[in-house]
């Protein structure tokens, strides 16, 4: 018997234009205004300045929303969409093609990292040339934040195996034992204990600083812990001594390399906001942030090019085809980007109006309070945009109010219930949870039952796990680690 199957399948197909959209979308400001100075660089069919009314003919596929195709024969070459794939951009089919979403590579000005420091500050010392490799080697296999994870057993071998140099393992604990004497103080440690017993050695050769090493040498893992009361029947001194001591070891960098970090990280945690909500006479004026994104228009050389190539259509050559190919692809890109910043300017202008309607209150005013429960789909809803969308523009985008910077994400939260049956933002039960901490008595700290009856009484209806969850989201540690003495 013959079976017969019907499948149905829904496939989503995605234009260029939709793409190259949806990469803007994603984009902060100051990455936005590298990949249109990128894109200027590389299409001389696209040129800064006001755009013009020009004589060629523009494509009528220039909406998004359009995923159709338009046919073209051989002899009509026009703006529009390519004959096939070997007509399109190389750029457009990587696009395409890529399963990953690749992010733009900007160029900053690189700083000289730690490794490079090391190895200036070792130069300096008389080393033989035996121990002047291994340091490098050591320095070479230092992590970015200043440790050194590699065992020494595993670098003496590497130096004999690999750089033929004959070492033993007591050599390398000598020439680390130098490195671990340079700038910054506890670099080249193995672990935490390492790094803050070397900060301390370096230090003040006091009282207090004496009882930090006997913690840290005797006591570490209590430390961390914070059984404190372990330490001082242990070391036999009282609670305020060892608080002095504490003091010291807590005031130690734990990350000695941090300071040199990767410069590229150093220049992304420079925050500028993509918006600008001001505040004036119970007012909100929005402002879009458009500091060095320049106005974008086809170029009018090229478009007379264009029209020289197509109007010759009779007398046209291989090499004349070619041309026109060329000239109709730069063209077709150049116009496709303007028309995608375009519409990335009106999403995102679109959807920061609507997060404005919804969260008025705290515009004027900057009472977290006055957040009201907000998702995407609430956003998207009243936008008009999928919920996708709504994600890609609250990604990486920040605004400027008159009470400080904030992410988008800020004003997403989810809702809770009070015991008369209110609908309030999470942010706000999460202020009290905070509020409560903070002011909590450090020798003994709320658990997360005791933080749960506290919030019953004020009125909201909270179980302790989410209570535990939004401990976690602030970053706050369980009732054990919060103790202090």
């Amino acid at each position: 018997m013959l079976k017969q199957q019907l499948q149905q399948k829904l496939q989503q197909k995605l234009s260029p234009q939709q793409i190259q959209l949806i990469r803007l979308l994603e984009l902060p400001a100051i990455e936005l205004e590298e990949r249109i100075k990128h894109e200027l660089e590389e299409n001389p069919a696209l040129e800064e300045g006001r755009e013009i009314q020009d004589d060629f003919e523009k494509s009528d596929d220039t909406d998004f929303s359009d995923e159709g195709s338009v046919s073209e024969s051989e002899t009509d070459l026009a703006l529009g969409d390519y004959l096939s794939e070997e007509d399109i951009p190389d750029y457009k089919l990587q696009e395409i093609r890529g399963k990953a979403e690749q992010k733009e590579d900007i160029p900053f000005s690189v700083s000289q990292s730690l490794n490079e420091f090391l190895l200036q500050q070792i130069g300096l010392r008389e080393l033989p040339e035996t121990e002047m490799k291994i340091a490098e080697y050591i320095i070479g296999n230092i992590d970015d934040d200043g440790y050194l994870r590699r065992d020494l057993e595993a670098i003496a071998d590497d130096l004999i195996f690999q750089a033929g140099q004959e070492v033993t393992i007591d050599q390398v604990k000598g020439v680390l034992l130098v490195i671990q004497d340079l700038e910054p103080v506890g670099v080249a440690a193995r672990n935490l204990q390492e790094c803050l017993l070397i900060q301390l050695e370096k230090g003040n050769n006091n009282s207090d600083c004496q009882l930090a090493i006997r913690v840290l040498k005797e006591y570490f893992d209590e430390f961390t812990r914070k059984h404190y009361d372990k330490i001082v029947r242990g070391l036999q001194v009282d609670e305020e001594s060892l608080k002095k001591a504490i003091h010291e070891i807590t005031s130690l960098n734990p990350k000695p390399g941090a300071a040199w970090g990767d410069s590229m990280d150093t220049v992304l945690s420079q925050v500028i906001p993509d918006f600008l909500v001001e505040a004036s006479n119970g007012e909100l004026i929005l402002t879009m942030n458009t500091r060095g994104i320049p106005e974008m228009r086809i170029n009018k050389d090229y478009a007379a090019m264009f029209q020289d190539y197509t109007g010759n259509k009779a007398n046209q050559t291989s090499d004349m085809r070619d041309a026109v190919q060329f000239v109709k692809q730069k063209l077709d890109s150049a116009q496709w980007f303007i028309d995608a910043v375009r519409q990335r300017q009106e999403t995102l202008t679109r959807t920061m109006e609507t997060i404005i309607m919804l969260q008025t209150e705290f515009f004027l005013t900057g009472d977290e309070g006055t957040l009201r429960p907000m998702i995407l789909k609430d956003v998207a809803e009243r936008c008009g945009y999928d919920i996708s969308t709504i994600s890609r523009v609250s990604n990486s985008k920040y605004v400027q109010t008159n009470f400080g910077i904030y992410p988008l994400k800020y004003f997403f939260s989810e809702s809770t219930q009070t015991d008369t049956g209110e609908e309030i933002s999470t942010r706000e039960v999460k202020k009290i949870l905070k509020e409560c901490i903070e002011g909590e008595d450090k020798r003994k700290p709320l658990t997360d039952e005791e933080l749960t009856k506290i919030l019953t009484e004020k009125g909201y209806l909270i179980a302790r796990r989410t209570v535990a969850k939004y401990r976690e989201q602030l970053g706050l540690p369980v009732a054990r680690l919060r103790k202090e003495i």
